[in-house]
């Protein structure tokens, strides 16, 4: 079987309200860019493979797949954080809105959790719906590969790493946030919510 290659994702706008052309191009082009291209080496090697030394403190499958969710999980969340950018519309009335507002008992009381976790996490937060559960969660991952819940569907993903604000923002993680928290594409979210058909 032949393996396709792996392409970066384009996005839809240059800048947003609140992030320049220069912090989104480096964070894109650069930086997602080289897990696209990562990800494709690592399934490259991975054909193959010799797996006969397979082990748990060290082998090259073991290092290989490791390697190979790292960067899977970062393609996926930054292809998310990217999508669910370039709105300005605010979520009420939506099917978004109505989700959170159950879950979470008003939409203020969910963007405080939200935020809250966006100063705590050192990597990404997930506003996520739980298949098992039947609700929507806010998640801390501090590592692309780590604190993701099986069973999940991410519909909002906002990424901390000091990679995605650093250029306009420096140190100053909430008014990155903020900035992040007016640009959400809540008409997206919502195509998330009625594709997955989630009630």
């Amino acid at each position: 079987m032949t393996r396709k290659e792996r392409a970066v994702k384009p996005l839809k706008y240059k800048s947003v309200p609140g992030l320049t052309e220069r912090q989104i191009s480096e964070h894109h082009d650069v930086l997602y860019a080289g897990y696209v291209k990562k990800l494709n080496e690592i399934e490259s090697r991975l054909e193959g493979l010799d797996v006969s030394d397979a082990n748990a403190t060290y082998s090259g499958i073991r290092e290989l797949k490791v390697e190979e969710t790292f960067a899977k999980n970062a393609i996926k969340l930054h292809e998310s954080y990217f999508d669910n950018m370039g709105g300005n519309l605010p979520p009420k009335g939506t099917r978004i809105a109505k989700l959170i507002e159950r879950d979470f008992a008003s939409l203020e009381t969910w963007e405080k959790e939200f935020r809250a976790l966006g100063v705590a996490s050192r990597g990404w937060v997930v506003l996520a719906w739980d298949w098992d559960d039947g609700k929507l969660f806010n998640y801390l991952c501090d590592v692309h590969n780590q604190g993701g819940v099986w069973n999940c569907t991410p519909l909002l993903v906002l990424d901390v790493y000091e990679h995605a604000y650093f250029i306009d923002y420096g140190t100053k993680r909430k008014d990155y946030i903020e900035a992040f928290m007016k640009t959400i594409d809540w008409k997206h979210v919502n195509e998330l919510v009625e594709k997955y058909r989630i009630e």
